[in-house]
This record gives structure tokens, sequence and C-alpha cells, in this order.
């Protein structure tokens, strides 16, 4: 990866939109860090970093912005559910799906879709945010220490609302510079970027919480660095393997020309659907926690303890219903990605055929029991890097060593994830220039 970067250094094309992602993440950095007007919040308004909860993925998301109140508080998760969102859609709405077969054209009307429906749901979480911050005191009072109200209360609300609103769209637009004008990519780089802006206070919280109680703590901080490198390792060889399904094209004429009679394949991740499925069921159980967060300080009934006591991340139920869910997204989502009749068409369209398998329904079936294992495998594969996390912390504790810092697979799929696929944007942009250092 290192000599991929070096080697792309050395053209000059690619070292300009490298220093240009860079001042892009720059700027995303700086904005990262700058107050909302009106918001007044010093030690953030998250207490316990390590908790399974809404606010604490919003804040792994946004490197920290949302924990703070700046403005790109709400970071590209608007943008990310919008995208979601348009994809479920697309197999709902017939109209959409027509969009989605019209070619570059289409794809630009869809793109256009999706942003705003990211500024409108940007719109609604930061009008949810401003009232959560409004009720826990971390807005601007007046001079006798009360909140405001009437006409300063309204507009308090608009500016505080519409300053998280133009981040959103904001740093929609400086993905698409990357798209344009970088190496590419320019939303998940951003979203990486975030999520490893988290790295040096969690070094930090390590020395705090290990290396100053001394003795056998010292133990632990090399036991979970060793632990994320095997996290790192194992998603890397996750996110590169593959089932191949082999075809054959048969040979067609052509006016003088004769095509096909080749042998290749079809490559099938074997993490097809990547992180969504963990996503998607984090975000979902995450949403007791969160609710048991906003009634803080009220009194609860014995069935409503045992019920939040269900989600919190040490109990077993916790684990297993991620578990499920993980399998479960995992099928939904890959469902979404792939058609097995369509792609049984487009084979028998260019006159291939799967090797003993009849063209058509037969190919059909036997592509969908392929999909259906490998769905299966990857689910099981990526539940590991889910789980992970959360078996650690229960030996540690029952070994009498709690560890408070959290391994989230989230962040490190993502962040592997992202690695990988910008290396692969470099090499595809040397090989097209033809460059002599990398193609040796």
């Amino acid at each position: 990866m290192f000599s991929t970067f070096i080697n792309a250094w050395k053209v000059p094309e690619l070292r300009r939109k490298l220093l240009f992602t860079a001042f892009i993440i720059l700027i995303f950095r700086i904005g990262a860090n700058i107050p909302v007007p009106f918001v007044n919040i010093s030690n953030g308004i998250i207490s316990d970093l390590s908790a399974p909860n809404f606010m604490n993925y919003l804040s792994m998301m946004t490197g920290d912005a949302f924990n703070y109140g700046t403005i790109f508080a709400m970071s590209i998760t608007p943008y990310i559910n919008s995208s979601i969102i348009m994809q479920l859609l697309g197999v709902a709405i017939p109209a959409l799906e027509r969009l989605q077969k019209e070619g570059e054209e289409g794809q630009k009307k869809i793109a256009t879709i999706t942003r705003y429906v990211a500024v409108a749901l940007g719109l609604l979480q930061s009008t949810a945010y401003y009232f959560y911050l409004r009720s826990g005191n971390y807005l601007m009072t007046d001079a006798s220490g009360n909140k405001f109200t009437g006409g300063y209360a309204v507009f308090q609300a608009i500016i505080v609302i519409l300053c998280f609103t133009a981040g959103t769209a904001l740093i929609m637009w400086l993905g698409e510079q990357i798209n344009d004008k970088g190496i590419g990519n320019g939303i998940s780089i951003i979203l990486f970027a975030g999520i490893i802006s988290r790295l040096p206070s969690m070094c930090i919280r390590m020395y705090k919480n290990y290396f100053v109680r001394g003795g056998a703590y010292y133990a632990i901080v090399p036991i979970v660095a060793v632990a994320a490198l095997c996290m790192i390792a194992y998603i890397v060889w996750m996110d590169n393997a593959e089932r191949r399904i082999p075809v054959q094209y048969a040979k067609r004429v052509v006016g003088r020309k004769m095509y096909g009679g080749q042998n290749t394949h079809i490559p099938v991740k074997v993490n097809m659907s990547g992180v969504m499925p963990i996503i998607f069921a984090s975000s979902i159980l995450s949403l007791p926690p969160t609710i048991k967060m906003f009634l803080t300080g009220k009194t609860l009934s014995k069935p409503a303890e045992t019920f939040f006591g269900l989600f919190e991340s040490t109990h077993w139920f916790y684990a297993l219903i991620y578990f499920l869910m993980i399998i479960f997204f995992a099928y939904f989502y890959a469902s979404i990605q792939y058609n097995p009749i369509e792609m049984a068409n487009n084979i028998r369209r260019n006159s291939g055929a799967i090797p003993g398998i009849r063209p058509g329904k037969p190919t059909s079936d036997y592509i969908q029991k392929i999909l259906s294992r490998i769905i299966l495998l990857g689910a099981l594969l990526l539940s590991v890097v889910a789980l992970f996390p959360i078996l650690f912390s229960q030996i540690s504790t029952a070994c009498g060593k709690e560890i408070n810092v959290s391994l989230g697979g989230t962040s490190i799929i993502i962040m592997v994830g992202v690695a990988l696929e910008t290396v692969k944007q470099l090499e595809s942009q040397m090989m097209m220039r033809h460059y002599k250092g990398f193609l040796d």
C-alpha cells in the first residue's frame, strides 16, 4: 500500500490529486472543530464513549464533531442514509428502477434526488439535535442563566438548525470535489478521516487508563494493539475473498470477425454486503439504550429496567440479537445488489453458459444457490468482526482487567475498506497512465 502511494506521488498529476484530497480533508477537520453559534459544549455531550447507543454511533461517524456540536456535527450521515434509502426505493418504485437503467443520465438524476433527500434528512436530524441540546442545557442562555424564550428562542433555533444543515450540504460538496479533482471515493475518504481522527484521543485514554495504573495493566496495551492488527489482517483477507462462477462463451461470427470462444468467470465477493449489515444492526440495537439515555433521572418500572438491560453490550441477549440481525441484513442487502435472473439473462444474451448448467431458469437457480451460500458465509465472517470486541471485553472483565477502550468492528471495517479501495483507485489511474515503475 505504501509503495503504491510512493509511486503515485512521483506522477505530477496524481501528486496534485493527492494534495487536493489532503486539502479537502484539512478543511473537513477544521470545520469539525468550529462550534456552531449559540452552542456551548465544553466536555462533550456523551459521558460514556464506549456505550452502545446511537449517540456514540453518530460521534464515531462524524469524528467527534457530533459530540461537541460543531459545524459538521451531522457530517455525511444524512447522505449515507439518503443513499441507502434511494437503493431500497429503487427496488420498490418502478420509476427509480428505470432511472437506474438509463445509464449516465439516469445516474445523474438519481444523484440529484439523493442530494435533496440528504439535505432534507440533515434538516430533520439537525432539528432533533437542536431540541436535544436545548433540553440538555448545552445552548447559551440570557444574562440571568435562563433559556431564551419567544422570538429570541426562535432566532436561536433557526441559526443553530441552519448551521448544522449547511454543514451537511457543504460536506457533500467537499466529497464531490474529491471525486472530481481528487483521487475519487470522496464520501468514503471523508468518513475515513473522521474515524481515524479519534485514534489520538483513544491512545491518550489507553495511556490514562492502563499505563498510569502500572503492574499487570502494562500487558493490556500490547494485547489490544495485537488484537487490532489481527482484526485488520482478517478484514483484508475477508474483503479480498471471492467465489468465482465459471462461464463459457460460445464462438459467434459478426461480419468477418469471430467473437467469443473464451472461458472466464463471474467474481462474487464473499463479503458482498460490506459493512452495511453491521451499520443497520447496530443502528437498530442502539435505539433502546438511546431512549434510556433520554429517560435519565426518571424512575423506571422493573419490566422497563429488565427490557433496557437486555440491550446492554455486556448482555448475552444483545450479542445473540446482533448476530441474527447481521445475518438477516446481509441477505436483505445482497438481495438488492444481486439479481440471479438478470445475471442469467445477461449470460445467455452474450451467448454464454455455466458449464454443466442449462441456460435460463436452471442457471438462475444455480446462481441463487451459490449466492445463498456465499451470503451466509460472508455474514458469519462479518459477525466475527462485530462480536469480537464484545467477546474481548467480556474475557478481559472475567480476568479482572476491565478494558474501556472500544475496538469497534464497524470503524475498523470502514477504515480498512476505504484504504483498500483508495489503493485500487490509485493503481487503476497509474495503469491508465502506463506508469513504468508500477508496471515493472
